[in-house]
């Protein structure tokens, strides 16, 4: 019996080696670099390197070498028989065509400029121009083929209302598959494997957001998604959308042998979790543990930013994934120590008082509780976050949930960015469905692959609002979705609580007042104090964060109120503009997929709005002339939900708003036009 499975592991094995190395051109590493064009022709100055063309317009050097001794040396291309001076020079590595200094043993790309093509040239060479001399040089083939997307078949449509246009090989790592429809109610993956057609001998991929979650519902979408891993499209044969508890394809694609497409340019990290069991919660996320007596070992790893959390821990839920009630661990790395907090979650929200006691995402010490995890180390490098910690089975703790050893249990997780007083904000990364798992195994587990990393930081903020009309002086201040990393986080560069002020229906505007006038704000943040997560009233400061009542009374005494808090006769703040729950919410669509708006205008047409019944709660402010240049409307109970005003002394006749500016002694005028 073993000796057959040993046999077709090997038949496996060796359809994926053969696969890769002949048709992916890989280099001495099992790395594929784009379509190998040749080692460079070696004459002077030490000259060597080998080249591969990676796509259209882009070269690629590895091992490249150059004294740097030549008087007036460039990268030079042409379309001669050979290499003369009737050529152009190839900018550098850094975009540049200064003369070349010394290289050794160099691994860069080169632009053919002007959106030249590979095909547009006939050799490519180091080329000094003074003296007219080429010291190495490579020449392109006729009819050479550059590598560049392909295209394949669609998915075939088997069942689910599995269906998409022509699948598209956009380089070995990335898969785009347009107008992708999948029913959403099975539970199944984008799923790969070698053979002549679906198994279940394959191997998960994330999804277009890195999840590794059941297949959500899809409607003609155009999506992308990347193999993980060192995994490439020359070690698959075929791409699924396939139902691991029925073992049912869905619909697939054979991808055929020998595509001409680019390299990725997807950085691969390796990294081996040290405990016997790993699971992947997310293209970016595993978790490892070890049960060794009374105690679990439990080893965090993500691929997070300096400002962001990883979270782990048991379910508030006997039944399902829940993050309310849950004992979860919030870990990280400041600087050059790790941590491995125990929290208690009772409601959807930061942790503050509510009639006095703690309420939300909160310390246990704060809950009456104590922190029973064992920090064992911690460590980031390049770019990766890991927090390895112990804790007891059964906690001496009674708020804590016993790890159980002779049954499954459900788990909860996220990743998600910390304030500025390294408390967790509301997670932004988050499995939408269960995850059950057997913590004590006969035989380890291990699903963990290395980490893939793209650069998205670049995502574009929607556009921020301005409301600096002289006309308009009442304001109706509801609560709405922030908005993802879209949408508040990336308007103010703060983190988000989850919710946000809308002003006049826009997502926290900037607001412009004139000294001397009085203003209205009509308020419908939540009236209810029992409410962790919606009781809201709203408040003025000279500071940007707000959550007044959370903060502690030397906190309190560096912050000056202009509106929106009285103090009784003891000196505890009290909210003066309270009004009844005003909320716009989603309408059963999914959170996670708020990025893919481009504007909160059309954000915003997808979201419902339920108002509770009663009258608004009013604040009325007049700015005078000690208030500050720039103030800030905030929630007084959750921190990071509002933004700037702007307090001018006039409005100019000609549609200008002109700013005084304290930090420039008053003398700086800024201008802005109305548009």
């Amino acid at each position: 019996m073993w000796k057959s499975v040993v046999i077709e592991y090997f038949l496996i094995f060796t359809t994926i080696f053969c696969h890769c190395t002949a048709y992916g051109q890989e280099d001495d590493e099992g790395i594929y670099k784009g379509k190998y064009l040749g080692k460079l022709n070696a004459y002077h100055h030490q000259v060597s390197g080998d080249v591969y063309v990676v796509d259209e317009y882009t070269l690629l050097m590895t091992s490249f070498s150059y004294d740097g001794n030549g008087a007036d040396t460039f990268f030079w291309a042409g379309t001669t028989n050979r290499p003369g001076p009737q050529g152009f020079i190839v900018a550098d590595e850094w975009g540049k065509t200064n003369v070349l200094e010394r290289y050794f043993n160099k691994e860069f790309t080169l632009t053919l400029p002007d959106k030249k093509k590979i095909t547009d040239i006939k050799w490519f060479a180091i080329y000094d121009l003074s003296n007219q001399n080429t010291f190495g040089d490579i020449y392109v083939p006729e009819e050479f083929d550059p590598p560049r997307p392909q295209k394949i078949s669609q998915l075939s449509k088997r069942s689910h209302e599995v269906s998409s246009e022509a699948i598209e090989i956009l380089d070995a790592k990335t898969i785009r598959i347009p107008q992708f429809t999948y029913d959403g109610t099975g539970t199944a993956y984008f799923w790969v494997g070698v053979g002549p057609q679906p198994s279940s001998r394959g191997v998960k991929v994330p999804d277009d957001y890195g999840y590794l979650d059941p297949l959500r519902m899809y409607k003609n979408e155009d999506i992308t998604i990347q193999l993980p891993g060192d995994m490439n499209v020359f070690g698959i044969n075929w791409l699924s959308v396939y139902d691991l508890e029925s073992k049912s394809n869905f619909g697939s694609v054979i991808v055929p042998e020998g595509l001409n497409v680019p390299p990725s340019l997807v950085k691969v990290t390796k990294y081996a979790n040290t405990l016997p069991n790993c699971i992947q919660l997310h293209k970016n996320y595993q978790m490892g543990w070890e049960i060794f007596g009374p105690q679990i070992t439990i080893q965090l790893t993500g691929q997070i930013d300096d400002d962001e959390y990883m979270a782990f821990g048991l379910s508030g839920s006997d039944e399902k994934s829940k993050m309310e009630g849950a004992d979860v661990t919030i870990a990280y790395v400041d600087g050059a120590r790790g941590f491995a907090n125990d929290y208690s979650i009772s409601a959807y929200a930061p942790c503050g008082k509510v009639l006095g006691q703690y309420k939300g995402v909160c310390k246990d010490e704060l809950v009456g509780g104590q922190d029973n995890n064992q920090l064992h180390d911690s460590s980031r490098q390049d770019g990766i976050t890991t927090v390895h910690y112990r804790r007891n089975l059964i906690s001496s703790d009674p708020g804590d949930k016993e790890y159980p050893t002779n049954r499954s249990i459900y788990v909860v997780w996220a990743l998600g960015k910390l304030d500025e007083n390294k408390e967790p904000n509301f997670h932004s990364v988050y499995p939408k469905g269960d995850l059950k798992l057997q913590l004590q195994r006969v035989e380890p587990e291990n699903s963990c692959m290395d980490f893939t990393n793209n650069d998205n930081s670049l995502r574009e903020p929607w556009q921020k609002a301005r409301i600096f009309d002289r006309s308009i002086r009442i304001f109706t201040a509801t609560i709405g979705p922030s908005g993802g990393r879209k949408g508040y986080q990336g308007m103010t560069g703060q983190t988000s609580t989850g919710l946000a002020w809308y002003i006049n229906g826009q997502l926290i505007p900037e607001l412009y007042l004139r000294r001397g006038l009085t203003y209205s704000f009509r308020v419908q943040g939540g009236n209810n104090p029992h409410s962790t997560n919606l009781y809201h009233p709203f408040i003025i400061t000279d500071e940007p964060h707000g959550g007044y009542d959370r903060l502690t009374d030397i906190s309190q005494g560096k912050v000056r109120v202009l509106a929106g808090v009285e103090f009784t006769r003891r000196g505890r703040p009290r909210p003066t503009a309270v009004g009844p729950l005003c909320l716009s919410k989603h309408n059963g669509r999914d959170r996670r997929l708020d990025d893919d708006f481009p504007s909160f205008r059309k954000f915003n047409r997808t979201l419902i709005q339920v108002c509770e019944p009663g009258d608004a709660g009013i604040l009325e402010v007049t700015p005078n002339s000690t208030w500050p240049d720039i103030v800030y409307y905030n929630s007084f109970t959750h921190a990071n939900m509002g933004w700037k005003i702007h307090v001018v002394d006039a409005y100019t006749t000609s549609g200008a708003i002109i700013l005084k500016l304290s930090w420039l002694s008053g003398l700086a005028i800024i201008f802005f036009r109305i548009l």
